[in-house]
């Protein structure tokens, strides 16, 4: 039909702008924690750090979309924030109105030996691992204690939350006792008093009973009055156990006690069922038999693997060439999936998933904007789910309408369990004298009703389910467009609509006029919702004349709709090419951002909403992330140009570090289109590793969705430059020099279309301008002197070392190096310090030795030409020691200059040492050459858009666009030629 095949044309030209070309090197780099482990489908946490506590409980956390538990201890631990979150479980609070009460604990499990009871505050921690296995979705933990009495005792921890049925957890524990026969108590618990970060409990004990070998309690909230039961019971294997009941009101617990002899494994399995009043009418009833119908924990396990291989089958992305690349998208999708309803279009996604307390569970745009797409395509299901919700709250965004003056349906800006609004009026002040602030995004930050309704749309024209729009999504659209109708004004002087007194996505300005972003969404909504009510009218003509009477659509407000959307007020000079954020945004006091560095906060904590409102400092892009989702009519084709001015002009005015998470996605995505490799590749890692790596501080608090969802987005729409046709979806990649594979499944109009996309071939034919040369392996030698380093340390600390090992080293720092020597050896971090610093000293004593012999055969003879020809020369070296090498060979007046592991924060594979090295230089990334001996550093070179030469075998330096033995008798010209016809991809 007519309006299908328009709305195609629509959508294909959105995802052209939305998603631009991704730069070279997307997330290829070295993690900034040391002691995570990436490796394509496991996260492994390899040493355990008491300061990063909470932030890991986040990391690590699991779920099924009803539920989420965070990665705490079963044991527990001092200032642990151990959290259950069941989704739409709601009941309200001080200030905030509502939000996701913090569920009875279902993981204590204490484990006491011989009266000493393991925790990892106490004893002595001699190996620690904790894996998250993504695929099957479950948490594991091996750890090696020696009790503050001397006895060691290794253990295995593995839990997860049931995929196949959503009300099933399960925790294992296998119990190895190394040098000790002795009595354990095992004992298992559920904690019914947990506290939200606040210290507040919304659960009023109802009862709780006793059965053999197992426990119930059930609860209910405070002032929601749902009703939850939870039940368990311990299974113990490999022994004979005595059970006993010795429950305390709240904190029901079974105990078990057995003999343990050195040696021999005793597991401890607890299965656990929760149930709640929303799905059942007796939840203690429902969760004791289902506890008692339960079939052994290996087919528990095995049925929630079979689940979770069928959520993957649809919406996995296969990345061949960055095992890093890998495990970082599907960790972001797997958070998507274990906060997603399932079973439920009752419930949404909270803006920080069931993870944490972070804006205590509340529903934002964050929901329709970041994360519907990846639904939409992947898992239609849960996308219809999720906008079903938007539905079955349409009375709270009616009520909130009604209660401003409007007409029609206003969607709060923080939803839950209702639909009415929830965003809390003030936010406390931190301090005794100062005054609470007055939050003003309930009142004004209202695009959020063209946000849900463009996301109907959205969803309606790729999965073509006439049926929820006919009985669903026709309703939001209208009856938010009836909101708009009433909500602009008319500016008879200027013959024209306004949107006055609102907020955009920057919420650094409040109470502004004329939100450019604000009123170009309004401008497509109108036009989607006049679309939407012509299809009616002829697909179903019934439901049309419902709506028409329930919703008051008379022609009249239609003619209306149609004025505002061809007269709506946007701020846009065609002289400048600017778009004005806002009226007299740039009336307003300019500020340097660079002036506050270094800085740990943001803008708003520093300067305070009042003095960040007069200035032109944004929280996150706002007419930047507008040219990128609008439809571009005849009047709004802004173009290349316009794009360029506004970053130029935007970007640098941008809290990106500190403003919103959502920030660096969007910033990331505009510069890829503008060509800006370096600063594209720096937003994306931060968008990518906001949680893994803890970038902003506030990881603790929860998974940040919307940056989830961002990441998905741009490998589809960017990397695999995804557009849309009247035929379908098809796919213009431009896939990153190190991955040889991107495959992925998309579903459109009841169809899945598979994408095996692979690098296409280019030429390599522009002008060399510098040459990076690596140190170690290409100009020199010196891996002789770091493996003598390296052994004598091993030696030292009798860890088996040789020179295969030492093969594994190059390349890469002197960090890694030596967490690969020492493996999952229990080191403290002073401990690590040391052992680097005196590897090093032992290297820098061996250097001594060196002289201009010492460079290798050719090197100096190519080097010398290169300067001869005016090719600007730059070393790219990791060491530390770089510069002492560069004097004793004789070769330090001859640079132009030196990149060395002092010169930036991530070593190889991450391109920033050579991105310096050529900013150094004054050169663009692609007018330089690196020259390369490891597999690390081609990957650097590759990631950074750079040229590369290998130095050795293809085996190590396959990836190189040239390979040659040595620099022995190579010279300008040859080389030139060899990229003249070289193909890379």
């Amino acid at each position: 039909m007519a309006v299908e095949t328009a709305a195609l044309q629509v959508f294909s030209e959105l995802k052209k702008r939305l998603f631009p070309q991704i730069p070279r090197g997307f997330m290829n780099e070295t993690i900034l924690d040391p002691h995570l482990h990436y490796d394509h489908w496991i996260l492994t946490e390899n040493y355990f750090d008491p300061e990063q506590l909470n932030y890991k409980e986040t990391v690590f956390v699991i779920g099924n979309g009803y539920l989420g538990t965070r990665g705490s201890f079963a044991e527990g631990y001092p200032g642990a924030v151990a959290a259950t979150l069941i989704n739409g479980v709601y009941d309200d609070v001080p200030i905030y109105y509502t939000e996701l009460a913090n569920c009875p604990d279902w993981l204590p499990l204490y484990i006491i030996i011989d009266n000493e009871e393991f925790r990892l505050d106490k004893g002595e921690i001699f190996s620690y691992q904790r894996q998250l296995d993504l695929k099957r979705g479950i948490l594991s933990r091996k750890i090696s204690w020696r009790s503050p009495n001397g006895k060691t005792i290794d253990l295995n921890f593995e839990r997860f939350v049931s995929q196949a049925d959503q009300n099933v957890l399960a925790l294992r524990i296998q119990l190895t006792p190394i040098d000790f026969d002795g009595t354990i108590r095992i004992r298992g618990s559920i904690d019914g008093n947990p506290e939200d970060n606040d210290g507040f409990n919304s659960w009023l004990i109802l009862d709780q009973g006793y059965g053999e070998a197992s426990t119930w309690l059930q609860v209910r909230t405070r002032t929601s009055r749902i009703k939850l039961a939870m039940a368990f019971k311990l299974i113990i294997s490999g022994t004979t156990a005595k059970f006993r009941d010795i429950s305390v009101p709240g904190f029901p617990t079974v105990e078990a006690k057995f003999d343990a002899v050195a040696g021999k494994t005793i597991t401890v399995e607890k299965l656990v069922t929760v149930f709640t009043s929303g799905e059942v009418e007796t939840p203690t009833k429902a969760a004791c038999d289902k506890l008692q119908q339960l079939p052994i924990y290996e087919d528990l396990r095995k049925n929630h693997e079979q689940a979770w291989e069928e959520i993957w089958y649809h919406s996995d992305i296969v990345i061949e060439g960055s095992a890093q690349a890998q495990l970082v998208v599907r960790y972001n999708l797997f958070q998507l999936l274990i906060s997603a309803p399932r079973h439920d279009d009752r419930v949404s996604i909270p803006a920080k998933t069931l993870s944490g307390f972070g804006y205590r569970g509340h529903i934002f745009w964050d929901t329709e904007f970041f994360i519907l797409p990846f639904f939409i395509f992947t898992q239609p299901d849960i996308a219809r789910n999720l906008l079903t919700y938007r539905y079955h709250t349409i009375e709270g965004a009616r009520r909130k309408a009604k209660y401003y003056g409007y007409r029609g349906a206003m969607y709060a800006w923080e939803s839950a369990a209702t639909g009415d609004e929830v965003t809390p009026r003030w936010a406390p002040a931190k301090h005794l004298y100062e005054e609470d602030i007055r939050i003003w995004c309930r009142d004004r930050e209202i695009h959020i009703s063209a946000d849900i309704s463009i996301a109907a749309w959205l969803y309606w024209q790729v999965t073509n389910d006439y049926e929820w729009m006919r009985d669903c999504g026709a309703e939001i659209i209208l009856d938010t467009a009836l909101f708009w109708s009433s909500r602009v004004e008319l500016n008879v002087l200027r013959e024209c609509y306004e949107i006055r007194d609102c907020i955009g996505p920057d919420e650094y300005h409040e109470n502004i006029d004329n939100n450019a972003f604000t009123n170009q969404m309004v401008q497509w909504h109108l036009e989607k919702a006049l679309e939407v009510y012509d299809w009616l009218r002829e697909t179903f003509p019934e439901k049309a004349l419902e709506l028409e009477e329930k919703l008051q659509i008379t022609a009249k407000r239609r003619y209306r709709w149609r004025d505002i959307s061809e007269n709506l007020f946007i701020p846009y000079d065609a002289q400048t090419g600017l778009i004005e954020q806002f009226e007299g945004f740039f009336q307003l006091e300019d500020l340097n951002l660079a002036d506050y560095e270094p800085r740990t906060d943001s803008m708003l904590a520093i300067l305070g909403i009042k003095e960040v409102n007069k200035r032109q400092v944004i929280k996150q892009p706002d007419v930047l992330m507008l040219l990128y989702l609008m439809e571009r009519t005849s009047t709004t084709d802004y173009g290349k140009e316009v794009l360029q001015k506004n970053w130029d002009y935007y970007a640098p005015r941008t809290d990106i570090t500190y403003g919103s998470s959502l920030g660096p996605a969007i910033h990331g995505l505009v510069a890829a289109s503008l060509g800006k490799t370096g600063e594209a590749y720096e937003n994306f890692r931060l968008a990518a590793l906001v949680d893994l790596e803890n970038t902003r501080g506030n990881a603790s608090e929860g998974i940040h969705a919307a940056s989830c969802g961002s990441i998905w987005q741009a490998i589809i729409f960017g990397v695999a430059g995804i557009q849309f046709t009247t035929n379908g979806p098809v796919a213009k990649p431009n896939l990153p020099p190190t991955w040889k594979r991107l495959k992925f499944k998309l579903y459109w109009h009841g169809e899945w279309r598979e994408f095996d996309l692979k690098p296409e071939m280019k030429s390599l034919k522009s002008q060399i301008k510098g040459i990076i040369f690596d140190l170690d392996g290409v100009l020199t030698d010196t891996a002789e002197l770091h493996y003598q380093a390296w052994q004598k340390l091993a030696d030292e600390e009798g860890i088996p070392f040789d020179r295969e090992a030492n093969e594994a080293l190059r390349g890469i720092s002197r960090r890694d190096s030596l967490m690969k020597i020492i493996g999952d050896r229990n080191y403290s971090e002073s401990q690590i310090q040391e052992m680097m610093e005196r590897k090093n000293n032992y290297y820098v004593e061996l250097i001594q030795g060196i002289t201009s012999k010492d460079l290798l055969p050719g090197a100096g003879n190519f080097i010398d030409e290169l300067r001869e020809k005016g090719i600007k020369i730059a070393i790219g070296s990791g060491s530390k020691n770089a510069h002492s090498v560069i004097e004793r060979l004789g070769i330090a007046d001859k640079l132009d200059a030196i990149a060395d592991g002092n010169s930036v924060t991530r070593s190889k594979p991450a391109p920033d040492l050579f991105l310096y090295a050529a900013s150094q230089l004054g050169l663009e990334p692609a007018d330089c050459v690196v020259v390369e001996d490891a597999a690390s550093g081609v990957e650097a070179a590759l990631a950074g858009g750079m040229r590369t030469i290998g130095i050795g075998s293809s085996e190590i330096v396959g990836a190189a666009h040239i390979i040659l033995p040595n620099l022995e008798g190579v010279n300008l010209k040859d080389i030139e030629h060899k990229f003249s016809f070289c193909l890379g991809g």
